[in-house]
């Protein structure tokens, strides 16, 4: 698992190319203020563990959230991180998981439109904790 947490003070998408059909279609985009936005590849290998790269990942996005003082958090699907890849459907399972457990430790999360290329547009401060990485 890579996982590159950047504390945005706005984030915004646009769905440009669907690159995977079987995935729900979106039109529309999303600007988010002030939230967390994790950029994700989950690994070949984390298929091995589900649950143990789950609460990995939840651990650390609640850590970082607190280190920015935030509790908005976004996922997005960013497999450009490391040269193998999970599945997509494992991907997106794991993704629901952690949108989920993050819900239910009050903190407001949501996904970018998965199976997409998206336009984003990225405004991040330069402070010492808005950009993290993590592998596990």
């Amino acid at each position: 698992m890579k996982l590159l947490m950047i504390y945005c003070t706005r984030f915004a998408y646009h769905p440009q190319i669907k690159t995977l059909e079987e995935f729900p279609d979106f039109t529309d985009g999303k600007v988010f203020e002030n939230a967390l936005v994790a950029f994700i590849h989950a690994e070949e290998q984390d298929e091995e563990d589900m649950k143990k790269v789950e609460t990995k990942m939840v651990k650390n996005l609640k850590w970082a959230a607190k280190k920015n003082n935030i509790s908005h958090v976004v996922l997005h699907s960013f497999a450009h991180l490391a040269e193998t890849k999970a599945t997509p459907y494992f991907t997106k399972e794991l993704f629901d998981k952690v949108e989920e457990r993050m819900k239910n430790a009050n903190y407001q999360c949501e996904q970018t439109p998965f199976g997409y290329f998206l336009d984003i547009d990225v405004q991040a401060p330069g402070v010492s904790q808005a950009r993290i990485f993590k592998a596990f």
